[in-house]
C-alpha cells in the first residue's frame, strides 16, 4: 500500500516538477508555497511549512530565494509583530497565474485517472493525512 502512495505521489510531484522547475519556475517546494499565497492573505511561516511538507529551516531557504527573485515578500503581522507573514507579490502572482493552468492540467489528468471513485480517493487519502502522525 505504501509503495503505490508512494508512486503516486512521485509521478504526480514530477510532472509537475517538470512545469515549475527553475530557472523560469519557483521549483516544486516553491511551487507550494505560492500555490498557497495565491490567496492573497499574508501566511505564517510555520503554515507555510506545513503546506508545503518541508521543515522550518529548508521553508527559510525557498522563501528567501523566492524573495530575492521578487516573487514574494515578509511583513511583520499586524496583529503580533513578534511574527512575520509572508506576502505573493505581483511578479509572483503573475508567475502563479502563468503556470496554474498547467498544474491544473495534471490536476484533471489524475481526476480523470481516477474517474468515478474520485471524492471516495480524496476523502480517504485526507483521512489518512489527518489520522497517521507524521
Amino acid at each position: 500500500m505504501t509503495a503505490a502512495l508512494g508512486r503516486a505521489a512521485h509521478r504526480v510531484d514530477r510532472r509537475i516538477d517538470e512545469i515549475v522547475r527553475p530557472p523560469d519556475g519557483p521549483g516544486l517546494d516553491g511551487w507550494r508555497v505560492l500555490e498557497l499565497l495565491s490567496d492573497g492573505a499574508g501566511h505564517p511561516m510555520s503554515e507555510i511549512a506545513a503546506h508545503a511538507m518541508v521543515p522550518a529551516p529548508t521553508l527559510t531557504k525557498i522563501v528567501d530565494r523566492l524573495a530575492e527573485r521578487g516573487l514574494v515578500y515578509r511583513r511583520p503581522d499586524g496583529a503580533d509583530r513578534r511574527r512575520v507573514l509572508v506576502l505573493i507579490a505581483d511578479r509572483g502572482r503573475e508567475l502563479h497565474a502563468r503556470l496554474a493552468g498547467r498544474v491544473a492540467a495534471v490536476e484533471r489528468e489524475v481526476r480523470d485517472a481516477l474517474g468515478t471513485d474520485v471524492e471516495v480517493v480524496l476523502a480517504a487519502l485526507t483521512r489518512v493525512g489527518d489520522h497517521v502522525p507524521g
